[in-house]
């Protein structure tokens, strides 16, 4: 019996790679799943959801600045990698695989001092605090993008859920037609598809409701994902004279579905929106979050060097920019199809799969680690 252990959470960034290395490891026979997390992340809902159990240690925020809470935070790390070794010790761990995130710091602690080996994927183009401590000592060290400053770094891609591979592998263009009848958008007729991610974005919403006359004016039709929280009395609006719609919705459950609609999109660069339509062959104009240290902006390098998308900044995104960088791409076939081939060659639909392969090859003999496993 093989036991892997996965840690990491607090937002889609974390747990959306976590979920497809889970089924990829499933798919590989690997027969005893299970996640580390936090009360406080979206783990609570989505890991369960997705057929894993889920054990919790305390949350340990790293604050940036000299304060008490970050005078708390020896005591807060210590408790926190006791509640991992429990964790490790009663799933009779073989790997840990970790994500990042608040969680995977105490998970990675505790995994070294039980000689638990530790597998390390990293989604940003600037590794997190947690992943930069643990590549010294993780057995393989795999990251989402070209270049990741970690050592030991290699690149693999960001592994996407199962049904964004298939779509990579069937192709868009087959599974256009039946994607646009399923969210309500004629068959034939360029397409926006507009998302801020899990969140919405705010400057990219009001951007787009700004320029949406002009977009539709130009024959363009915009399927709009404000974000639960953002979504409020929007309603479909109609150009008269070229037929085109404005279609707003708070969310699509499934997002692979909008890409197979989709000509081009506009949204933020987080890791997952970055590879998933590199992947997918899905051309995009990314605008950063302005906030942070910078990584949805690194994220898009490498797809923007190979040609598969462009590059706003938030502060420059108004109506008259998104119009001239959205309606010359989406009504041009050759453009979109030279970006789309750019996406596909950058990022493999396999990520998932070879990130499983990492995993079982660190696997140590268990009867090698017995001590680890009985250590106090």
């Amino acid at each position: 019996m093989t036991s892997v252990v996965l840690a990491g959470g607090g937002t889609a960034g974390h747990t959306s790679p976590l979920i497809a290395t889970a089924e990829a490891l499933r798919e590989a026979g690997v027969d005893s799943l299970s996640a580390i997390g936090t009360s406080r992340g979206l783990e609570t809902t989505v890991i369960p959801a997705a057929g894993l159990e889920l054990d919790l240690v305390d949350p340990v925020p790293l604050p940036r600045r000299p304060s008490v809470e970050l005078a708390k935070v020896p005591l807060r790390l210590g408790r926190a990698v006791a509640q991992a070794r429990d964790i490790l010790r009663r799933r009779r761990a073989d790997v840990l695989v970790g994500f990042g995130g608040y969680v995977s710091l105490p998970a990675y602690l505790a995994a070294r001092t039980m000689g638990v080996p530790v597998v390390i994927h990293e989604q940003n183009a600037l590794p997190g605090l947690a992943n930069k401590a643990a590549a010294r000592f993780a057995h393989t060290v795999a990251v989402s993008f070209p270049d990741t400053p970690l050592p030991k770094a290699q690149f693999i891609g960001l592994p996407v859920r199962a049904a964004i591979a298939d779509l990579a592998r069937t192709g868009r263009t087959a599974a256009r037609v039946e994607a646009r009848a399923a969210l309500g958008l004629d068959a034939d007729r360029p397409t926006l598809l507009v998302s801020g991610g899990s969140q919405g974005a705010r400057s990219i919403n009001e951007a787009t409701v700004a320029a949406r006359n002009d977009l539709l004016a130009a024959g363009v039709q915009v399927l709009h994902v404000w974000g639960a929280k953002n979504f409020t009395d929007q309603a479909l609006v109609r150009d008269e004279t070229t037929g085109a719609a404005y279609q707003p919705v708070p969310y699509v459950p499934a997002m692979e579905q909008a890409y197979a609609a989709a000509d081009l999109m506009v949204g933020r660069s987080g890791a997952g929106t970055v590879v998933e339509t590199a992947v997918v062959g899905l051309p995009a104009v990314f605008v950063p979050l302005p906030h942070g240290n910078g990584e949805q902006a690194r994220n898009a390098v490498a797809s923007v060097e190979a040609g598969a998308a462009v590059l706003v900044a938030d502060a420059e995104l108004d109506a008259a920019r998104l119009v001239a960088e959205v309606v010359p791409r989406i009504t041009d076939p050759d453009t979109l199809q030279r970006m789309g081939e750019a996406g596909t060659t950058l990022m493999s639909p396999d990520a998932a799969r070879q990130l499983a392969e990492f995993v079982r090859a660190a696997q140590r003999p268990r009867r090698r680690r017995g001590v680890g496993h009985g250590a106090a």
